[in-house]
């Protein structure tokens, strides 16, 4: 018997392109874990949301939510390039 849980994913994983950026939206979960929101660059750079989510949904409209209000720089682009 394996200790590892598997992942699920949830159907709305996507890649997703927003102002001329290209990214992999990931959404899944291990166990009984809740949800965790990932979104990889077109570098492989992953931007991992500290806190899971009880939804998928929730991610998700999380992730947008965070487009809509700061931009989708604010999740590629790496820290120090945010210093004003």
């Amino acid at each position: 018997m394996s200790n590892e849980s598997e992942l699920i994913m949830s159907p709305l994983c996507q890649a997703l392109s927003v102002d001329g950026l290209t990214f992999q939206i990931e959404i899944y979960r291990g166990g009984s874990s809740g949800w965790i929101l990932e979104v990889v660059d077109s570098l492989g750079t992953s931007t991992v949301w500290d806190d899971p989510f009880a939804t998928d949904q929730l991610a998700f409209e999380e992730l947008t939510r965070t487009i809509r209000e700061e931009g989708v720089r604010s999740i590629l682009e790496a820290p120090e390039a945010r210093l004003p």
